[in-house]
């Protein structure tokens, strides 16, 4: 069983209870999740923020479960959203498939390659030893 990533927070920022400043991923396997959206196993593009938010998340713990790994051993999410979108129920989606997992985190406002698409996730996790 690996280590799970380590939260790095200096008492001199400030500590948000939805993302760490930083993270320490152990040594071994790493995995990188290339961008997902909010699309089923058809392939077919789910309708808002919301829904296409929890699917990509989805999509992201499917390709954990696959390598071995989980939430858990995630260090780092970047949230593509395009532009214009508020993020509010991009924020509410996340916690409703996250949960309350750390992890850093960046969102940044692109104009995603998918037509229709309004958010892309990508992730980077730690690989436990089996």
């Amino acid at each position: 069983m690996s280590t799970p990533p380590i939260a790095v927070d200096p008492p001199s920022m400030y500590t948000s209870p939805a993302f760490a400043q930083g993270m320490i991923l152990p040594a071994g396997p790493t995995l990188f999740i290339g961008g997902q959206n909010g699309v089923d196993a058809e392939g077919a593009l789910l309708d808002g923020l919301g829904p296409q938010t929890e699917q990509a998340l989805r999509n992201v713990l499917t390709v954990l479960a696959e390598a071995g790994s989980g939430p858990e051993h995630v260090a780092k999410l970047t949230i593509y959203l395009a532009p214009g979108i508020d993020p509010s129920d991009g924020y509410a989606a996340t916690a409703a498939v996250w949960g309350g997992r750390r992890t850093a985190v960046t969102v940044v406002s692109v104009a995603p390659a998918r037509p229709g698409a309004l958010v892309e996730i990508d992730a980077v996790a730690a690989v436990p030893a089996s």
